[in-house]
């Protein structure tokens, strides 16, 4: 009894308590009715959207944003204040909302004026043969490229703009003290924006009257950077790219067939002496690239002509006397030949005596001659004779393969030129070989090659 008192009590406060909250109704007129408002969930933000794309579209969606000028930083998928702001500054530039968001059709317009800004230069991704590297070229910015086992130089016509891949060995190299090394030369170079990582470093600023973008990577010890440089009027066209090429940059790419290593500071070779006015033959690939090179006992020398397609060189030295010129005159009958050359003084202690070593030539395709076993480094511009002292051809070192295809066949590591093939070559650029001596020790002389 006294439960049912209670709940009733209980149900009497209830609703006398909700007639003082309802205001009181007119005869005849309709209860207002009280609408409850639901609680909106919080908006996401730009960087959740972004978020929540794939990794390959943010890649898409960053290079996109950097192509058309609105991105200046790195391509890496990374969802960042950064992308978020070139996003919206797109979005004004276009008279959009910035939301920080692209639509479908914004999204669309955006990869269009890439896809063009792209075409526009010619931007082609490129594997570079000598190093295996990687990277991102604007072709018809730059149309001209000359290479070598060094790396690669990209150039436009008149120069404004110049793309150059480098690589050397370092002894146990440091990005921060490559850095720093870079930061100096060449001399003149300001520097106002400077990144060093564990495994690359970035610089850039002012080389000359040209600007500059420098990317750099090591590998154990051998160091790849990539440098650009243009003219201050082509900064509109180049900024853009410079971000795309430093972000394509793969210095060393995993499956990439590798090329030689990188060319010595110093090279040592032999030159044949050809002609009592002082004119050399020698091995074209080992006297490439040099900012000097030097006969010793007769001091500098010119190369005044090369043949790419038989790796041969001409030297001149001026003003030498008691040459003793070699009779490449005759025709070798034999394979069985005597190498005669200047071994690396690394191979001699030092030294710089002339000595010969034994030598088979075997046909080759083309004409051309493999020599088996290959001589020692410095040999390559070598004289080789047969027993009989004729003269059979030059002695040509070629660059090692690091890796090639697998279960092809070795390429062979050394090469002979043949005697016509030299005498052909010396006859083209005017060379009179007035040799007579048939002593090759008495005619080879040590070439050396100093590069940057």
């Amino acid at each position: 009894m006294r439960l049912v008192l209670s709940a009733t009590l209980m149900v009497a406060a209830m609703s006398a308590a909700h007639a003082q909250l309802t205001p009181p109704t007119t005869a005849g007129a309709k209860p207002k009715t009280v609408t409850t408002v639901p609680v909106r969930p919080a908006l996401q933000k730009p960087e959740d959207t972004a978020n929540a794309m794939a990794q390959a579209e943010r890649l898409a969606l960053q290079s996109d944003l950097a192509w058309v000028g609105e991105y200046n930083g790195a391509i890496t998928g990374d969802v960042s204040e950064r992308m978020v702001n070139a996003i919206k500054e797109f979005q004004k530039n276009r008279g959009g909302k910035p939301t920080g968001v692209l639509n479908p059709q914004e999204r669309g317009v955006l990869a269009d004026t890439a896809r063009r800004k792209q075409e526009s230069v010619g931007w082609r991704i490129v594997t570079e043969p000598a190093t295996g590297a990687r990277l991102g070229i604007p072709t018809k910015l730059v149309p001209q490229l000359t290479s070598d086992a060094s790396g690669a130089r990209w150039t436009s016509p008149t120069g404004t703009v110049q793309v150059l891949l480098t690589r050397r060995k370092e002894a146990s190299p440091t990005t921060v003290k490559l850095a720093e090394q870079e930061k100096r030369e060449p001399a003149g170079r300001t520097i106002d924006y400077t990144v060093v990582k564990p495994d690359f470093f970035v610089l850039s600023g002012m080389q000359g009257l040209k600007k500059f973008y420098l990317r750099g990577t090591l590998k154990g010890d051998e160091v790849r950077i990539l440098t650009i440089l243009y003219d201050q009027a082509m900064q509109t066209t180049v900024e853009p790219v410079v971000i795309a090429m430093s972000s394509a940059f793969n210095a060393f790419p995993s499956g990439v067939q590798a090329g030689p290593p990188p060319r010595k500071t110093v090279e040592y070779a032999t030159g044949v002496v050809v002609s009592d006015d002082g004119a050399i033959i020698t091995d074209r690939i080992a006297t490439d690239d040099c900012i000097a090179l030097t006969i010793p006992g007769y001091g500098n020398a010119d190369r005044v002509a090369a043949d790419k397609e038989h790796d041969l060189a001409l030297l001149r030295i001026y003003g030498a006397r008691g040459l003793k010129p070699l009779n490449i005159a005759g025709q070798a009958t034999q394979t069985a030949l005597d190498v005669t050359g200047i071994a690396d003084p690394q191979n001699q202690g030092g030294g710089a005596a002339a000595s010969s070593v034994k030598a088979a030539a075997a046909q080759l395709g083309g004409g051309d001659q493999a020599l088996s076993p290959p001589p020692a480094i410095g040999f390559s511009g070598a004289a080789a004779l047969d027993s009989s002292g004729k003269f059979a051809g030059i002695a040509v070192l070629k660059p090692v393969i690091v890796a090639g295809p697998a279960n092809a066949a070795p390429p062979a590591q050394a090469a002979l030129v043949p005697a016509d093939t030299v005498r052909n070559f010396l006859k083209a650029h005017g060379v009179n070989a007035s040799g007579e001596s048939a002593d090759a020790k008495a005619a080879v002389v040590r070439v050396i090659c100093v590069r940057k």
